[in-house]
């Protein structure tokens, strides 16, 4: 066959993907399991409640944002309201839950739909996350990681209306081009994933780095292909920030409407504080925020032994970035364990410790994560009486 005939690389590529899910079913199998685990507890207990278990993973908190934008679109001025302004949430997940309702044969409602994207996300997320794995330190890493992805305390969101799932599968495989690479690939599925939330700026500032630096070291195809992802990588979140000022006839548009949501960055002030409040002066802390302290926490010392690890730079930066953006915020507290959970690669030492560790080690520390975060799971979305 001649050579460069574009049915060939199909067939190399088709190749390629096919060899990595098999390598990859035992981590997603696995992560389904642990799942599972989660929803047949919440589903008992939300019984016992009298509560149902769709509505809450498919319909409340910020689902219910989504869902509005997927049935009536964008408000269309900035107005003074405090919590009050959809053009806070970024575009592709409700976009995605529309044109899935819109194409689903039958009756499938919006809130299905998104519930549906979620979890298939889910399944690509951690596919992504245990090639990432898997590239740097073998299968065994890549299927611990992904187990870990899967019992955090908060993983429940990851099978709800949520962006966290297709966040994180974009995210995942981003790194996952950039780490082989494929820089143009990475450039665009960063794009994509500045679409989906406001911490794609993370994958952006990490892919764009990233790209440039390997574009000083290569010529020709190679080097264009670098730096075009290079300038791709934050084109979706400056296109939205920037579609939002001129809706609403301002530059600052976007920023105002974070404001209005009680959401800026401070460097950390808020958040420092917060900890101090839950750590040291609150005399009956609330049980989740406790929970949410101590991911913080946990998450910066993880990050620290990332750096000692000297993972890549490019994962390096999206997780230090992403720690800047979440921990630097001044908006609402609670949800910043949720916003962590992207942060695969912070789990990477961890994974690396429990692959060396004998089983039965090994087996207690995995059990008693997974009846950890199917506990804590529940009592985030049945008992604690904020956002998740």
């Amino acid at each position: 066959m001649p050579r460069g005939n574009p049915s060939s690389g199909v067939r190399r590529r088709a190749h390629r993907i096919s060899r990595s899910l098999r390598s990859a079913a035992p981590a997603l199998v696995a992560y389904l399991l642990v799942r599972l685990v989660g929803l047949v507890f919440l589903a008992r207990l939300a019984h016992a409640k009298g509560h149902g278990v769709w509505p809450t993973l498919a319909t409340s908190w910020d689902s219910g944002w989504y869902l509005g934008i997927a049935e009536h679109g964008y408000a269309g001025e900035l107005g003074t309201r405090v919590n009050a302004n959809n053009l806070a949430f970024f575009p592709l997940y409700p976009l995605l839950v529309r044109a899935v309702a819109a194409a689903s044969p039958g009756s499938v409602s919006r809130a299905s739909a998104g519930l549906l994207i979620a979890v298939g996300c889910s399944f690509v997320a951690a596919w992504g996350i245990h090639a990432v794995g898997e590239r740097l330190h073998g299968r065994r890493v890549g299927t611990l990681l992904t187990v870990l992805w899967g019992v955090l305390p908060v993983a429940v969101v990851q099978w709800m209306g949520y962006t966290e799932s297709l966040f994180t599968a974009l995210c995942a495989w981003s790194l996952y081009a950039a780490l082989t690479g494929r820089w143009l690939s990475a450039g665009v599925l960063a794009c994509l994933a500045g679409l989906t939330r406001p911490t794609g700026i993370a994958l952006a500032v990490a892919i764009a780095l990233g790209a440039l630096l390997a574009a000083r070291r290569v010529r020709g195809g190679a080097r264009t292909r670098a730096v075009a992802g290079a300038v791709l990588a934050p084109l979706g979140w400056l296109g939205f920030v920037g579609w939002v000022g001129a809706r609403v006839g301002r530059v600052d548009g976007y920023f105002a409407v974070q404001r209005l949501w009680k959401n800026e960055w401070d460097g950390g002030r808020a958040t420092l504080l917060e900890l101090r409040q839950q750590l040291v002066y609150e005399t009956r802390p609330q049980l989740f925020s406790l929970a949410v302290s101590a991911c913080l926490v946990l998450a910066v010392v993880l990050y620290v032994l990332t750096l000692t690890d000297r993972q890549p730079l490019v994962l390096l930066v999206f997780t230090g970035s992403l720690l800047v953006v979440v921990l630097g915020s001044a908006g609402v507290y609670f949800p910043r364990a949720r916003f962590l959970l992207p942060a695969f690669p912070l789990l990477l030492p961890l994974a690396v410790s429990l692959a060396r560790a004998r089983r039965a080690p090994l087996v207690v520390v995995l059990v008693s994560a997974v009846l950890l975060s199917t506990w804590l799971s529940a009592y985030m979305l049945l008992v604690w009486p904020g956002p998740p």
